[in-house]
């Protein structure tokens, strides 16, 4: 988990365990990490309508579906090198195979790093080792 995450999480916790004391009688311990101001589950639409909507309002953003925050968060990282596998265990897809097929558009070095991997394969001090038949053929 990103660094910046931890410490959010700490500070949304310290937060979190003064709201009992403000709400008194009415709050409800369900235990989850986010709640609602009286400590029950959040509603999924309740988040997106009132909160998500408003955060993109704020930050000029223009009205994107909530789960593109995940093919956001798939790209970015991918877009940064960061390997297919760590992506898709992260994703929590059954296999690599549905993370490259959805995402490795947005792997902009892909082309590059395989072009460059068979331009050393075929390096001349690559062939230095070759017997002689080998070095004709691989020229011809």
């Amino acid at each position: 988990m990103p660094q910046k995450a931890v410490e959010a999480l700490r500070i949304h916790r310290k937060r979190q365990l003064e709201e009992p004391h403000k709400v008194g009688a009415n709050w409800q311990d369900h235990g989850p990490v986010f709640a609602s101001s009286k400590g029950t589950p959040l509603d999924a639409k309740n988040i997106v309508n009132r909160c998500f909507k408003a955060l993109l309002k704020r930050a000029g953003i223009r009205d994107i579906p909530w789960h593109d925050l995940r093919h956001t968060y798939a790209t970015l990282l991918l877009s940064r090198g960061v390997h297919p596998k760590y992506v898709q265990q992260s994703l929590g897809h059954t296999s690599i195979q549905l993370t490259l097929d959805r995402y490795s558009h947005w792997m902009p070095t892909m082309g590059k790093h395989t072009a460059s991997a068979m331009d050393e394969a075929l390096d001349e001090d690559d062939r230095e080792g070759a017997p002689n038949d080998e070095k004709g053929a691989l020229e011809r």
